[in-house]
């Protein structure tokens, strides 16, 4: 290792599980059965991305929305819906999903199960 490495305000960050994460509920009429949890963020000194999980149980949705920054999505678990130019799309575990900047979205899940993702996001964003 490079001395240099040794001062550095950076480290490396592992988590086992992402459930070991702080968890932020969400359940309102926008927003029902939602879990969020800031897996790689500012706090880390990300210098480019924030990286979020999010859970929604089943017969959750996120808000139909729209913003200036992109997503980029990979499903980890589960299945469940992305709202695309005015109809449903079915995606499940594997998926991958990107939405650009100002593009109305919404994910929803319509199953029995946890729907679980990982989402990107630029720093700068609202983490959550």
């Amino acid at each position: 290792m490079c001395p240099a490495n040794l001062n550095s305000k950076k480290k490396m960050k592992i988590i086992s599980h992402y459930s070991e994460i702080e968890a932020k509920q969400f359940d309102t009429e926008i927003v029902k059965g939602v879990t969020g949890r800031i897996a790689i963020g500012k706090d880390d000194n990300a210098p480019h991305f924030c990286m979020r999980v999010f859970t929604i149980a089943p017969g959750g949705y996120t808000p139909h929305h729209s913003h200036d920054w992109e997503h980029e999505i990979l499903v980890h678990s589960g299945s469940g819906q992305v709202f695309q130019d005015g109809s449903w799309v079915d995606v499940r575990a594997g998926s991958v999903i990107f939405v650009p900047g100002n593009e109305e979205h919404q994910l929803r899940n319509p199953s029995a199960e946890d729907f679980v993702f990982a989402c990107l996001i630029p720093r700068g964003a609202p983490e959550l």
